[in-house]
């Protein structure tokens, strides 16, 4: 099923209202997206309301320098890892005081995989600040496709998470 603009924002809309709702504010760490995930959430009206900023940490040396990953960890584990996800989610809450980021870093090709991450594997990591403690939840995907469907399948699936939380 191809996933739509209109659908995309149809997600976002519902993303603002339930972080209205939970008088919550929110961040992103992006990396495969490249800010597609704002995008689609700054595209929305009175968004300011409850989205903060985001980060598009493409690189490693972004990822270390503006959300405070560890260098130990992308060296070991690899940028598309569930530990650098778990990571930058982390630090995007850390750096802003939102009570709720999500995080993205994946291959969406067409070049880039490596031997266990095929081209569409992508690492989601959605933290929620609950007192003093950050709960983080990742996951993994696989997504088929171009470059634009894999990204657009994890904008979808970003936004689908966030109201999970």
């Amino acid at each position: 099923m191809k996933c739509t603009d209109r659908e995309l924002f149809r997600l976002a809309a519902r993303v603002g209202r339930h972080l209205l709702d939970t008088k919550r504010r929110m961040a992103t760490a992006e990396s495969c997206t490249g800010g597609w995930i704002a995008k689609t959430l700054t595209d929305i009206a009175g968004s300011s309301q409850w989205f903060s900023e985001g980060f598009v940490t493409y690189s490693n040396e972004a990822k270390l320098r503006r959300l405070a990953v560890p260098r130990a960890v992308l060296d070991s584990e690899g940028a598309v890892s569930k530990a650098v996800a778990r990571a930058m989610a982390s630090g995007a809450v850390r750096r802003t005081g939102v009570q709720l980021a999500v995080a993205v870093t994946g291959i969406a090709g067409p070049d880039g995989a490596v031997p266990g991450k095929p081209v569409g594997t992508v690492w989601f990591c959605w933290a929620a600040l609950r007192g003093r403690r950050i709960r983080l939840t990742t996951q993994r995907k696989h997504f088929r496709g171009d470059r634009e469907a894999v990204r657009r399948k994890t904008v979808r699936a970003a936004l689908a998470g966030l109201l999970e939380r």
